[in-house]
């Protein structure tokens, strides 16, 4: 069989067993994810023999340690992974909610009702417990799913996905609602986004590189982020004790994840008490800083800032920093090199909150708190498939909700359009 011919077949199966979905309750669903955990455990020793040989060729090919790390799994691992099958189980489900019922002046009486969304496309790299977390979510909101993992972990992925199809069959779903790509040949990648009769959406998650490319080459609706630009702006009337565990906890808890802080604003008339200080704890934290003359002035031994460094997206210890005359140059500066990620004020004064709250338009915007929240279990959704920064059709972290759509239903008594 050929790839094109495989990868038509897989997306027909899903949409076959997407309308199969449409029919399985919350009971079902749930217990499918809680017989996928259970299997994990069982098979926890198959799972690590195949990430084992994902790991050896990804070491023999000098991927780095940060991506081994990322790729690698273990006993801790694969209990998080069942821990949070189970947490998706505990979740309401969103499939049939009516979100909005109302009668018309002729009795029409018309409501709004939750449903999935249908083929969910889901490309993504390195990480392989990716395949448990999208499968379960897509599942739990009625979706089939397609995963095309990367070519790092094709092993690993692989016995997940077994592993998922033995749960559906036993609790009488159907297969073909979980379907893991069985290649490494990014040919299978294109044919994939060409098949917009089957798949209803793609979501890529990885890189700046992968989401272009998903992007430019996809006749499907693409849910995307291409990078995390997010900045913390320390205001004025800032609380600065506060400013500074906020700013360090940003930057340094996890540094190459998508909402750790990459530029740090300070309203100049705080600078000279505030970044002195700040400055020397980065630098302890081995944070290498990008400075404007403002900044270099306060630290002479940073790096000074070229134009490259404000929009950029460094995913390490490196913080570009820039002294600001006020809230209006922040807020220029925000628009004009965010990613509409994430981004943070840091301010006692409820006039400025708020104004920074309205006009800054990326998909979570914090006052006094750290840009690493932005996270779908940290904001109470439970869980997140990713983070869409395209607005459409969901904005910012997408949980089980961000996995349906809507559609109108009318209850009628016999009305005609005249």
């Amino acid at each position: 069989m050929s790839l094109e011919s495989m990868i038509k077949d897989m997306t027909k199966a899903g949409k076959e067993a997407s309308r199969e979905l449409r029919k399985v309750s919350r009971a079902g669903k749930d217990a499918a994810l809680r017989l996928t955990a259970e299997k994990l455990m069982q098979r926890e020793k198959a799972i690590l023999q195949e990430n084992e040989k994902d790991l050896a060729l990804a070491k023999e090919q000098g991927m780095s340690s940060a991506l081994l790390d990322r790729l690698a799994l273990d006993a801790k691992t694969l209990q998080s992974m069942a821990e949070a099958l189970g947490e998706v189980a505990a979740l309401p489900d969103p499939v049939g909610e009516v979100t909005g019922m109302w009668k018309r002046p002729n009795g029409l009486q018309v409501g709004r009702v939750r449903i999935p969304l249908g083929v969910i496309g889901f490309i993504y790299e390195s990480r392989p417990n990716v395949t448990v977390d999208a499968a379960s979510l897509c599942l739990k909101a009625g979706n089939a799913v397609i995963l095309k993992g990367g070519s790092e972990a094709i092993r690993s992925n692989l016995i997940l996905g077994q592993i998922l199809g033995e749960a559906l069959k036993e609790t009488g779903l159907p297969a073909a609602a979980i379907q893991v790509i069985p290649t490494t040949e990014r040919e299978a990648t294109r044919i994939l986004l060409q098949q917009e009769q089957e798949v209803d959406v793609i979501i890529p998650r990885g890189g700046e590189g992968l989401i272009r490319f998903v992007t430019d080459h996809s006749r499907i609706p693409v849910l995307r982020h291409y990078k995390g630009v997010c900045h913390v702006y320390v205001d004025e009337f800032a609380d600065l004790a506060m400013a500074a565990e906020i700013c360090f906890n940003a930057k340094v808890q996890r540094p190459a994840v998508c909402n750790s802080m990459e530029t740090m604003l300070v309203h100049e008339r705080v600078a000279e008490t505030f970044l002195p200080s700040m400055l020397k704890q980065f630098r302890d934290a081995g944070v290498e800083i990008r400075g404007c003359l403002k900044t270099l002035a306060l630290m002479p031994e940073a790096k000074p800032a070229e134009p490259s460094d404000w929009p950029a997206e460094f995913l390490d210890l490196i913080l570009a920093v820039r002294v600001v005359k006020g809230l209006d140059e922040a807020l220029d500066h925000i628009e004009t090199y965010s990613s509409n990620h994430t981004e943070a004020i840091v301010t006692n004064n409820y006039d400025r909150a708020q104004r920074f709250l309205e006009e800054v338009n990326s998909s979570v915007v914090l006052v006094n708190a750290s840009t690493r929240f932005n996270d779908g279990n940290q904001l109470g959704l439970g869980a997140e498939i990713g983070i869409n920064t395209s607005k459409l059709h969901a904005f910012g972290p997408m949980g089980l909700a961000e996995l349906t759509t809507q559609k109108f239903i009318v209850y009628g008594s016999g009305q005609i359009r005249t």
